[in-house]
Protein backbone atom coordinates (compact mmCIF):
# COMPACT_ATOMS: atom_id res chain seq x y z
CA UNK A 1 0.00 0.00 0.00
CA UNK A 2 1.56 3.35 -0.82
CA UNK A 3 2.46 5.79 2.00
CA UNK A 4 -0.88 7.80 2.15
CA UNK A 5 0.08 9.55 5.36
CA UNK A 6 1.81 10.28 8.51
CA UNK A 7 0.28 10.81 12.23
CA UNK A 8 1.35 14.20 13.86
CA UNK A 9 3.35 11.74 16.77
CA UNK A 10 5.32 9.57 14.45
CA UNK A 11 8.75 8.20 15.12
CA UNK A 12 11.77 7.23 13.03
CA UNK A 13 12.95 3.59 14.14
CA UNK A 14 16.74 3.07 12.87
CA UNK A 15 17.94 -0.50 12.69
CA UNK A 16 21.23 -1.73 13.78
CA UNK A 17 23.48 1.05 11.69
CA UNK A 18 26.33 -0.13 13.26
CA UNK A 19 30.05 -1.25 12.94
CA UNK A 20 29.99 -4.69 12.16
CA UNK A 21 26.54 -4.85 10.79
CA UNK A 22 26.86 -2.19 8.16
CA UNK A 23 30.35 -3.43 6.72
CA UNK A 24 29.08 -6.66 6.27
CA UNK A 25 28.00 -7.26 2.14
CA UNK A 26 24.61 -6.52 1.31
CA UNK A 27 22.18 -5.93 -1.29
CA UNK A 28 22.05 -2.28 -1.62
CA UNK A 29 24.79 -0.22 -0.44
CA UNK A 30 25.04 0.50 3.13
CA UNK A 31 26.21 4.60 2.58
CA UNK A 32 22.78 4.47 0.44
CA UNK A 33 21.15 3.59 3.46
CA UNK A 34 22.83 5.79 6.37
CA UNK A 35 22.26 8.96 3.85
CA UNK A 36 17.87 8.40 3.75
CA UNK A 37 18.15 7.34 7.41
CA UNK A 38 20.31 10.61 8.04
CA UNK A 39 17.47 12.26 5.55
CA UNK A 40 14.74 11.18 7.09
CA UNK A 41 16.21 11.61 10.79
CA UNK A 42 16.90 15.27 10.37
CA UNK A 43 13.61 16.21 8.88
CA UNK A 44 11.85 14.24 12.05
CA UNK A 45 13.94 16.15 14.41
CA UNK A 46 13.25 19.36 12.27
CA UNK A 47 9.57 18.96 13.32
CA UNK A 48 10.12 17.64 17.05
CA UNK A 49 9.39 14.27 15.98
CA UNK A 50 11.42 11.36 17.90
CA UNK A 51 14.59 9.83 16.37
CA UNK A 52 15.30 5.81 17.52
CA UNK A 53 18.29 4.94 17.26
CA UNK A 54 18.58 1.16 17.90
CA UNK A 55 21.69 -1.25 17.97
CA UNK A 56 21.55 -4.87 18.61
CA UNK A 57 24.43 -5.75 21.42
CA UNK A 58 23.50 -9.61 22.45
CA UNK A 59 22.52 -11.95 20.05
CA UNK A 60 19.34 -13.74 20.90
CA UNK A 61 19.72 -17.21 22.33
CA UNK A 62 18.33 -20.50 20.91
CA UNK A 63 19.49 -23.13 18.58
CA UNK A 64 19.08 -22.39 14.63
CA UNK A 65 20.54 -24.12 11.37
CA UNK A 66 23.00 -21.21 11.09
CA UNK A 67 24.57 -21.44 13.78
CA UNK A 68 24.04 -19.34 17.10
CA UNK A 69 25.61 -15.41 16.67
CA UNK A 70 27.74 -14.76 19.28
CA UNK A 71 28.97 -11.24 19.74
CA UNK A 72 30.84 -11.62 22.55
CA UNK A 73 33.43 -12.97 19.55
CA UNK A 74 32.76 -9.66 17.67
CA UNK A 75 35.48 -7.51 16.81
CA UNK A 76 36.24 -4.31 19.10
CA UNK A 77 33.64 -1.76 18.34
CA UNK A 78 31.23 -4.02 16.06
CA UNK A 79 28.02 -2.72 18.32
CA UNK A 80 28.77 0.90 17.97
CA UNK A 81 26.96 3.03 15.30
CA UNK A 82 28.48 4.02 12.63
CA UNK A 83 30.12 8.06 12.51
CA UNK A 84 28.30 8.69 9.37
CA UNK A 85 25.00 8.65 11.30
CA UNK A 86 24.22 11.64 12.65
CA UNK A 87 22.71 12.15 16.06
CA UNK A 88 21.38 14.07 18.43
CA UNK A 89 21.39 14.52 22.17
CA UNK A 90 17.95 13.82 22.50
CA UNK A 91 17.62 10.75 20.12
CA UNK A 92 16.17 7.60 22.22
CA UNK A 93 19.12 4.97 22.14
CA UNK A 94 17.95 1.47 22.05
CA UNK A 95 20.08 -1.27 23.14
CA UNK A 96 18.32 -4.62 21.56
CA UNK A 97 19.36 -8.85 22.60
CA UNK A 98 16.88 -9.88 19.56
CA UNK A 99 16.07 -9.22 16.86
CA UNK A 100 13.18 -6.80 16.72
CA UNK A 101 13.57 -3.45 18.75
CA UNK A 102 10.44 -4.49 20.62
CA UNK A 103 11.57 -7.71 22.25
CA UNK A 104 14.02 -6.85 24.71
CA UNK A 105 13.84 -3.55 25.52
CA UNK A 106 11.43 -0.32 27.03
CA UNK A 107 10.81 1.08 23.36
CA UNK A 108 7.11 0.60 23.61
CA UNK A 109 7.09 2.44 26.70
CA UNK A 110 8.98 4.96 25.38
CA UNK A 111 6.95 5.39 22.06
CA UNK A 112 3.91 5.58 24.29
CA UNK A 113 4.95 7.82 26.88
CA UNK A 114 5.90 10.32 23.83
CA UNK A 115 2.22 9.27 22.63
CA UNK A 116 3.61 7.90 19.27
CA UNK A 117 1.03 6.20 17.02
CA UNK A 118 3.12 5.80 13.86
CA UNK A 119 6.67 4.05 13.40
CA UNK A 120 9.04 5.03 10.24
CA UNK A 121 11.73 1.99 10.17
CA UNK A 122 14.87 2.24 8.37
CA UNK A 123 17.92 -0.39 8.62
CA UNK A 124 19.67 -3.13 8.24
CA UNK A 125 18.43 -6.04 7.55
CA UNK A 126 15.19 -5.73 6.28
CA UNK A 127 14.17 -9.67 6.65
CA UNK A 128 15.61 -9.73 10.20
CA UNK A 129 16.12 -6.36 11.86
CA UNK A 130 13.68 -4.00 10.07
CA UNK A 131 10.97 -7.00 9.91
CA UNK A 132 11.27 -7.86 13.05
CA UNK A 133 10.69 -4.45 14.45
CA UNK A 134 7.67 -3.81 11.73
CA UNK A 135 5.57 -6.90 13.23
CA UNK A 136 6.28 -6.02 16.28
CA UNK A 137 5.19 -2.61 16.13
CA UNK A 138 2.12 -3.63 13.88
CA UNK A 139 1.20 -6.54 16.50
CA UNK A 140 1.26 -3.79 19.29
CA UNK A 141 -0.81 -1.23 17.15
CA UNK A 142 1.40 1.40 15.86
CA UNK A 143 0.62 1.99 12.54
CA UNK A 144 3.57 1.11 10.34
CA UNK A 145 5.29 3.18 7.17
CA UNK A 146 8.55 1.40 5.55
CA UNK A 147 10.53 3.42 3.21
CA UNK A 148 12.15 0.68 1.12
CA UNK A 149 15.19 2.57 -0.13
CA UNK A 150 16.13 3.16 2.82
CA UNK A 151 17.35 -0.60 4.07
CA UNK A 152 19.56 -3.43 2.75
CA UNK A 153 19.72 -7.16 3.46
CA UNK A 154 22.74 -9.77 3.28
CA UNK A 155 20.34 -11.92 1.35
CA UNK A 156 18.96 -10.58 -2.31
CA UNK A 157 16.18 -12.71 -2.28
CA UNK A 158 15.39 -12.79 1.67
CA UNK A 159 14.97 -8.46 1.34
CA UNK A 160 12.96 -8.75 -2.04
CA UNK A 161 10.62 -11.24 -0.26
CA UNK A 162 10.10 -8.88 2.57
CA UNK A 163 9.21 -6.54 0.75
CA UNK A 164 7.39 -8.22 -1.88
CA UNK A 165 5.27 -10.50 0.85
CA UNK A 166 4.98 -9.12 4.14
CA UNK A 167 5.33 -5.86 4.06
CA UNK A 168 1.89 -5.10 2.09
CA UNK A 169 0.62 -6.68 5.14
CA UNK A 170 2.18 -4.64 8.00
CA UNK A 171 2.50 -1.37 6.60
CA UNK A 172 2.01 1.36 3.89
CA UNK A 173 5.42 1.36 1.72
CA UNK A 174 6.99 4.05 -0.54
CA UNK A 175 10.14 5.76 -0.49
CA UNK A 176 12.30 7.91 1.35
CA UNK A 177 11.29 10.82 -1.12
CA UNK A 178 7.58 10.59 -0.54
CA UNK A 179 7.74 10.22 3.06
CA UNK A 180 10.09 13.25 3.71
CA UNK A 181 7.40 15.06 1.00
CA UNK A 182 4.83 14.11 3.57
CA UNK A 183 6.97 15.66 6.65
CA UNK A 184 7.03 18.79 4.17
CA UNK A 185 3.80 19.21 5.36
CA UNK A 186 3.75 19.14 8.69
CA UNK A 187 4.50 22.05 11.36
CA UNK A 188 7.44 22.12 12.53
Amino acid sequence: MPITTLDPKSALIIIDLQNGIAASPVVHPAQDIIARSNALAAAFRARGLPVVIVRVTKAPGGRTDSGVMDLSQAPAGFSEIVPELDQAADDIHISKHSFGAFGTTDLEDQLRARGVTQVVITGISTSIGVESTARHAFDRGFNVTLPIDAMTDRNAAAHNASIAHIFPRLAETGTTEELLALLEGQPG
